[in-house]
């Protein structure tokens, strides 16, 4: 009996075990947890630029308006000529899209669309194919807001700093100097444009700080309040380099199109304008303190103002400068044709 009972008692443990075998061979397994989303990813050939931009707006908004001789007024051309337009374009994007990471909302909500490869791809594809997309996006409004704080108040700042620029224009007429002839006349307008077709560099300490502040590391600071669509075409496209980069989808391997996101030709026409203006304008001016009008007006005003157009800020407005007095013996033979219109009237006393 103790026998067969101990055979019993193994049998069915046994066939216990092979019924639990077979019962998780039978269940299906748990899915495999989703992908971790990646890393934020921005080439550093578009920190770069954004580098390079954020280096020329402060040395062009640094210009001083307190001008003392002639070569004062000709190192700040040089200054305010040395930049391409197209490069100066592409880090405004570059600058305005690493302002839109700033935001913790947009970067969440494009983070959503991340994990999913399928669903990540469809996005990148939708971005690439229209950058308006990324208006739809979750927290757009957010990075909008930051993208327009950036770049908005930047181009104020060149705008304001051009308007004291132009101001001087009239007011360094009290010294003799300003009248006399620049010069080497066609060599200054030679390098102007020489300085307009080469593209600039950016600082190391700016280009590391703005590496850290896309990852997320080291913010800008930047404030701005959520703004609603519609967006300029500038303010999209420095989001939609954003998104791309959320997705992980702007680095050096897609370099190409993320390029070919960031160019938007209707700021690109507003900053060759003002080059050509300040082409016209050199042509033709003959005395310091019109040269001081050409730095002023078509150099940091007119591209300011392209920024604050293209951030999509209010046009700014131009208060009308106080003509100087001045005898008529002292007038210029030759005036430049845009100075002329905002020139001083030249009347005896």
């Amino acid at each position: 009996m103790t026998s067969t009972f101990r055979v019993r008692a193994t049998l069915t443990g046994a066939a216990l075990v092979l019924a639990g075998l077979l019962a998780a061979c039978s269940a299906p397994k748990p899915p495999p947890p989703p992908p971790p989303p990646p890393a934020v990813s921005l080439s550093p050939r578009l920190i770069e630029q954004a580098s390079a931009y954020r280096t020329y707006m402060q040395r062009a908004t640094a210009i001083s308006p307190a001008f003392a001789d002639g070569a004062a007024i000709a190192q700040s051309l040089k200054v305010g000529a040395a930049y391409e337009p197209g490069q100066l374009l592409r880090g405004a994007v570059a600058y305005g899209a690493v302002a839109a990471l700033q935001d913790p909302a947009f970067v969440a909500g494009v983070r959503t669309y991340s994990t999913d490869p399928t669903l990540r791809q469809t996005v990148t594809a939708q971005i690439i194919r229209d950058p308006a997309y990324v208006a739809l996006l979750p927290g757009a409004s957010g990075g909008a807001g930051l993208v327009m704080a950036a770049l908005g108040e930047e181009g104020r700042k060149l705008w304001v700093s051009g308007r004291a620029v132009k101001q001087a224009a009239y007011d360094v007429q009290h010294s003799p100097w300003s009248k006399a002839s620049v010069e080497n006349r066609p060599a200054r307008l030679s390098e102007a444009k020489m300085l307009s077709a080469t593209p600039g560099l950016g600082e190391m300490a700016e280009t590391a700080r703005l590496q850290q502040a896309a990852l997320g590391a080291a913010p800008l600071g930047l404030t701005g309040a959520p703004a609603s669509a519609p967006y300029t075409p500038l303010v999209i496209r420095s989001m939609a380099v954003a998104a791309l980069a959320v997705l992980g989808q702007a680095g050096d391997e897609n370099l190409d199109k993320v390029m070919a996101v960031a160019a938007e030709p209707g700021a690109a026409s507003c900053l060759n304008m003002s080059k050509l203006n300040l082409y016209q304008c050199l042509a033709v001016s003959v005395p310091h303190y019109e040269d001081v009008f050409c730095l002023g007006q078509h150099i940091m005003m007119d591209t300011g103002k392209c920024l604050m157009k293209g951030a999509g800020m209010p046009e700014p407005i131009d208060v009308k400068t106080t003509p100087l007095t001045i005898a008529a013996a002292d007038a210029p033979a030759k005036a430049s044709a845009t100075a002329v219109a905002a020139a001083p009237t030249t009347r005896k006393r």
